[in-house]
């Protein structure tokens, strides 16, 4: 975005600010309450609607758990942090191909083939 398309955006945005009367930290703190709102949420389905798992169950839990859906399927998962400095172990005591033909192949004879 050039910087006098950029100008213009501001000015018009603190223009529209100024006539509703909403201060920068009256925006700050709408933000901020958005955003807690939306870590709040434990529940989402594919159209958006919400419930952080508080109080009575909206219309939409009700309707599809009466379907037969479990509220499982609607669980808001978090990505969980990635531990770097533990590196992944493999247990080979479950490999399926231990002791067979599979196990012996050295990884030059499949980059050959």
């Amino acid at each position: 975005m050039d910087e006098r398309k950029r100008d213009s955006i501001v000015a018009y945005l603190q223009r529209r600010m100024a006539e509703f009367d909403i201060t920068p930290e009256a925006l700050a703190a709408s933000i901020a309450e958005d955003q807690r709102r939306l870590q709040a949420v434990k529940y989402r389905d594919a159209s958006g609607n919400s419930w952080d798992g508080e109080g009575a169950a909206p219309q939409w839990v009700v309707q599809a758990t009466s379907a037969g859906q479990s509220l499982d399927h609607f669980l808001v998962r978090r990505e969980k942090e990635p531990q770097a400095d533990k590196p992944k172990s493999v247990d080979w005591r479950d490999d399926p191909f231990a002791g067979t033909r599979l196990a012996t192949i050295k990884t030059e004879q499949l980059q050959a083939s």
